[in-house]
């Protein structure tokens, strides 16, 4: 158990405890990032692994399949072990992923290294939030979330700058850093205190919050031990049939705002991976070659462009909080469609030899665009509308259930990608995306009301398509008298502004 350090504030200690969490979100954006680093190298003629573009796409795709799987195994690990546990649990996978790698001489040996990594990164998918959540004080809790697109993309960023200039062994190895830093960071952080509550293990929660918050913030303190002995109370008194959970269950997944929510976030998490961001990173040298031509700097505009996603990510925590959520969706959307449409143009116009200047700069501009519409809009707002439209009982199945669609649709963007660039070229895979994110965002169009500056309260109000009847509100206010419920209320912002939730 850490000691308290009169010299280390509160706030230190929640920096330090959410910084082993971004190291190794770190480390994971440098697993998303390295196909681009990796499988080009492996394209050379005095390569030691050949692999044919089916094993590469393998390869590239197969941390969607892991990922899956992934995020399944860490909810049971962090309820029985504890939140500290999950947080091992997931290192260990990512350090024998990279581990691996660097020996590999075979592409079994590159599979099941990508394997290992998906995994941890699944694994992480539903602790980051939690981990970030439980340590740090609710004043400080939206910025310290907010970390995690920027770390993803410092990652993406940082193995395709050391790319650039080592070998994709050596890559490997310098990779790693960011997940070994990130286990030795994790030994000395706490467990999380809501998680020593929820066993009641009492004094050693006040001793964690203690460490963590100061002495300032006893009543959440208090709030939270006593929620939950109110529920260990309720659960011991309140006997479900499984006759009538299953009728519950039937009568859940009729309703508008439980059914609807899901559908939207389904189709704005496959928005997600076909608008570029996905396939840019693991193929960015691939595309920047085809749609740039071969005499262009790949390596350079590789890095620019990881270097404006930095940037972009950057501006939209701001600008998110300032535009409607429908016009931020629906104008970037357009852009990225726009974007799509004009490169895929532009390089059949191109190809035919209607266009003949060898200049870089169109292709550029249009490349610049479409990767500031994914930094911006594209990949962020999915996040901060799925806090948003799923009411507060069903957030957590809602959650799950776009996690899973948003790992197969990555699996399925990187696995067809290399196939649809050989069958119709890149002009005709980029206006095959372009049709996915038209079809995706005309879903999106007919769901989505706006949430910028609403309760949950009164989104759910939109979904259902009319206020809550007498006896709907009587229902819903026995669920609010729960304890367990109104901790969960007091502890997030019920006009959320966060960019990442979860």
């Amino acid at each position: 158990m850490p000691k308290k350090h009169g010299a280390i504030t509160p706030f230190m200690k929640q920096c330090f405890v959410t910084a082993a969490v971004g190291s190794n979100i770190i480390g994971h954006g440098c697993a998303i990032g390295y196909p681009a680093i990796l499988l080009p190298q492996l394209a050379e003629p005095q390569s030691g692994i050949k692999l044919t573009p089916a094993v590469g796409s393998w390869i590239a795709s197969v941390l969607g399949i892991s990922q899956l799987i992934g995020s399944f195994v860490s909810p049971p690990i962090m309820s029985r072990c504890g939140r500290r546990m999950a947080h091992f649990a997931v290192t260990l996978p990512v350090l024998f992923g990279w581990f691996i790698m660097t020996c590999a001489t075979r592409s079994e040996h590159l599979l099941i290294a990508r394997i290992l990594q998906g995994l941890s990164i699944g694994m992480l998918s539903p602790l980051r939030s939690v981990l970030i959540g439980e340590y740090t004080s609710p004043v400080n809790r939206g910025a310290f979330l907010t970390t995690v697109s920027l770390t993803q993309a410092f990652g993406i960023f940082f193995v395709h700058l050391v790319g650039s200039f080592l070998s994709w062994q050596k890559t490997a190895l310098v990779s790693v850093f960011f997940s070994f830093t990130s286990l030795v960071m994790t030994i000395y952080s706490p467990e999380s205190p809501s998680w020593l509550a929820s066993k009641g293990r009492y004094d050693e929660c006040r001793e964690v919050f203690r460490w963590l918050r100061g002495d300032g913030e006893d009543a959440e303190l208090e709030e939270l031990i006593q929620a939950r002995m109110l529920f260990e109370n309720a659960e011991m008194s309140k006997k479900i049939g499984e006759k009538s959970r299953l009728n519950e269950m039937i009568t859940t997944a009729r309703k508008p705002e439980f059914y609807k929510p899901i559908i939207l976030m389904m189709h704005a998490y496959v928005m997600v991976q076909f608008a570029g961001g996905t396939t840019m990173a693991a193929y960015s040298t691939t595309i920047i070659s085809l749609i740039m031509g071969p005499n262009a700097e790949v390596h350079f505009w590789m890095i620019f462009l990881d270097t404006q996603r930095l940037i972009s990510n950057s501006i939209a925590v701001f600008v998110i909080n300032k535009i409607k959520r429908r016009t931020m969706i629906f104008t970037t959307g357009g852009l990225c469609v726009l974007s799509q449409l004009a490169i895929a143009v532009y390089t059949y116009l191109k190809e035919q030899g209607s266009i003949t200047s060898e200049s870089i700069w169109l292709p550029a501009l249009l490349i610049n665009l479409q990767f500031f519409t994914v930094a911006t809009g594209m990949l962020p707002l999915p996040n901060v509308i799925g806090g948003e439209v799923f009411p507060l009982e069903y957030r957590s199945i809602g959650g799950s259930i776009s996690l899973a669609t948003m790992s197969v649709s990555f699996f399925l963007v990187l696995k067809t990608f290399m196939t649809l660039i050989e069958s119709i070229g890149i002009y005709g895979t980029y206006t095959v995306y372009a049709g996915l994110l038209s079809y995706c965002l005309f879903i999106i169009w007919l769901l989505l009301p706006e949430t910028k500056g609403k309760t949950l309260q009164q989104i759910e109000d939109e979904f259902r398509g009319r206020p809550l009847n007498p006896v709907e509100l009587q229902e819903k206010m026995s669920l609010q008298s729960c304890p367990v419920l109104n901790y969960k209320r007091s502890m997030s912002s019920r006009k959320l502004s966060s960019p990442i939730l979860h």
